[in-house]
């Protein structure tokens, strides 16, 4: 029997014991569901959420095919850590491809491109991930207060007692083994049941055994404080919009960072080409400091005007060095945004630039006749220009389509269920419990007996009513009261959120209306600015204007040119945030936006 009880005991411990890895797909399954659920009920389809990082990240071949330095195992990922006694993961560490060719090439990245990366490799990207995966975590624990949870040990002793005078001693072994099982209902009652086999065998004197059977349950029903299925519910409930607003909060993170990349994109291309306007410039001046110092050694050029020449070229090289650098920093920071080591040999594609421009070529066409403005009281509440987006139209938009004003319109929902919750804390307590015990249990001083058995008309039964009355609610009237409180702060809140959704898009559309006026403005002034140092450059070769004429007509093209570009990808960013602002920006799983 003893052979029987280990071989047994053996058997379940390995059907009991499960791999690191089953835990893990277990969680992950339960996560996605729960995630498939609550996506369809926020966005009306499923996407897969991964938080594992790939073992390969672009992170890591740039370290290693660039030849950068780092710090350690760390800097290229998790899967390159070294493992540590016992490490629960399975495989070993990624090698590091040390055969590896350095690349010599930079890596080119396209606008889309930015995004893709920046959703995979963006640390706050990743922790907004994670949040919504431990949200789902934390659902599927409370979701485990009310499954039927088994639990079971087994266990042998070994006992002896030392004879006293006149008496033999006293050895054996009790083999135990025991199953339980619990179950809370959503109305508050908690059933808990057990079941004890008991195998007692002497070692001494005859060698005696004696098997023991146990069964006991017992049931617990709240009737007044605690009863009810909202109030048990309750912490369940929680979790469950929890997980919504999870999915509510990163489908908003995702929209903002998708206009923070393109907003981060688009300005080291600005950058890059106020490089190009620099050089542009720089060479224009030196030819022009060039022509006018041979000009004043034919005695043709005063020496005063040869001078200021000669301190633009100068003053034009410094704006030339200083748009490299700042490009090199500009660039640098979106590299590190886009998690990518910021000494990685990448560029930006300004193509993109380009395809920008042909997007808006019909507001860099216009022409503009300038007008006598209104009076100022007529302007105040001027309707938009035509084309663009009416406040009221959009304001409704925003009202129905913004996640973070659905989710603060919850937690005042939320917010009352925690009233009524604590409310029912300042009721009296009447609690029922139930509880049945039959058969008999065996260790060593009783394997003489005879074998026990369940017989439900031998057993123990029990029945019992509580009543805990309401004298002293002191804690309970300060939760209540600052849940009063807290109701208060999420009607506020929702109509602190409301508003600033109002402001948001109001200020979006002017923003935009600027922005329409401010491209068509700066590329009349470009095109002005163009032939003016066409036209003064004749006249200095005529000798009918001053040099000082052409320094400053060739000054306020390169001033024009930097912001014609700004007022383009000015203009282009308050469209993404305008429809950011309004709910109807839509980002894929791989981090690029529909509009």
């Amino acid at each position: 029997r003893a052979f029987a009880w280990l071989a047994t005991a053996a058997a379940a411990l390995l059907v009991g014991c499960r791999t690191t890895d089953r835990h893990q797909a277990q969680a992950d399954r339960a996560v996605g569901e729960i995630l498939a659920t609550a996506q369809q009920q926020v966005l009306g389809h499923t996407e897969a959420l991964g938080i594992e990082t790939p073992a390969d990240t672009l992170r890591r071949r740039l370290l290693l095919d660039q030849v950068l330095p780092r710090s350690g195992p760390a800097s290229l990922g998790v899967h390159d850590l070294p493992h540590l006694p016992k490490w629960p993961r399975q495989g070993a560490p990624t090698s590091l491809d040390a055969a590896a060719s350095p690349a010599s090439d930079p890596l080119r990245l396209r606008l889309v491109d930015a995004l893709a990366i920046g959703a995979a490799g963006n640390r706050d990207y990743q922790r907004q991930k994670e949040a919504v995966y431990r949200a789902a975590l934390d659902l599927d624990l409370e979701r485990q207060e009310f499954r039927t949870t088994f639990s079971g040990f087994l266990q042998t002793l070994f006992s002896n007692r030392s004879p006293g005078e006149g008496e033999n001693e006293v050895g054996g072994l009790v083999h135990s083994g025991t199953l339980s099982l619990s179950q809370k209902l959503t109305t508050g009652a908690t059933v808990t049941a057990r079941l004890a086999l008991d195998l007692a065998q002497l070692l001494t004197q005859e060698g005696d055994w004696s098997r023991g059977l146990l069964a006991d349950a017992t049931v617990t029903l709240p009737l007044l404080r605690g009863a009810g299925r909202a109030i048990v519910r309750e912490p369940l409930t929680q979790a469950e919009r929890e997980v919504v607003y999870a999915i509510r909060d990163f489908e908003r993170f995702r929209q903002t960072f998708a206009v923070q990349m393109a907003d981060g994109y688009f300005e080291v291309l600005r950058q890059l080409d106020e490089i190009a306007n620099a050089a542009d410039n720089y060479r224009s001046l030196s030819l022009a400091a060039s022509r006018s110092r041979r000009l004043g050694e034919a005695g043709r050029l005063s020496e005063i005007q040869v001078n200021q020449a000669a301190q633009d070229e100068l003053r034009a090289r410094s704006r030339w060095v200083s748009a490299r650098l700042n490009y090199a920093r500009r660039l640098d920071g979106f590299k590190v945004t886009l998690g990518l080591p910021a000494d990685a040999r990448v560029e930006l594609d300004p193509a993109e630039l380009e395809v920008l421009r042909t997007r808006l070529a019909k507001l860099l066409s216009a022409e503009r006749t300038p007008a006598e403005p209104p009076a100022v009281a007529a302007q105040v509440e001027a309707p938009p220009p035509p084309g663009l987006p009416s406040p009221e139209v959009e304001v409704a938009v925003a009202l129905d389509g913004r996640l973070d004003l659905h989710t603060a319109a919850a937690r005042v929902e939320d917010a009352q269920r925690k009233v009524v919750v604590a409310a029912d804390a300042l009721r009296a307590g009447l609690t029922l419990t139930g509880g049945a015990a039959i058969g008999e249990g065996r260790g060593v001083g009783s394997a003489t007996l005879d074998e026990a058995n369940l017989r439900f008309g031998q057993g123990d039964y029990q029945a019992l009513l509580r009543l805990d009355l309401p004298l002293d609610r002191t804690a309970e009237r300060a939760a209540y009261r600052e849940s009063l409180i807290a109701l208060e702060s999420a009607v506020r809140n929702l109509q602190a959120v409301e508003d600033q959704v109002k402001l948001d898009v109001r200020d979006g559309i002017r923003s935009l209306e600027e922005a329409h006026e401010s491209v068509t403005i700066q590329a009349e002034a470009v095109r002005l600015a163009e032939r003016r140092v066409n036209s003064t450059d004749l006249f200095f070769q005529a000798g009918r204007a001053e040099i000082r004429d052409l320094l400053d007509a060739q000054e306020d093209l390169v001033s024009a040119q930097n912001a014609l570009t700004a007022a383009l990808v000015n203009y282009r960013i308050a469209e993404l945030e305008l429809e950011r602002d309004t709910g109807r920006l839509r980002i894929s799983p791989d981090g690029v936006w529909t509009e």
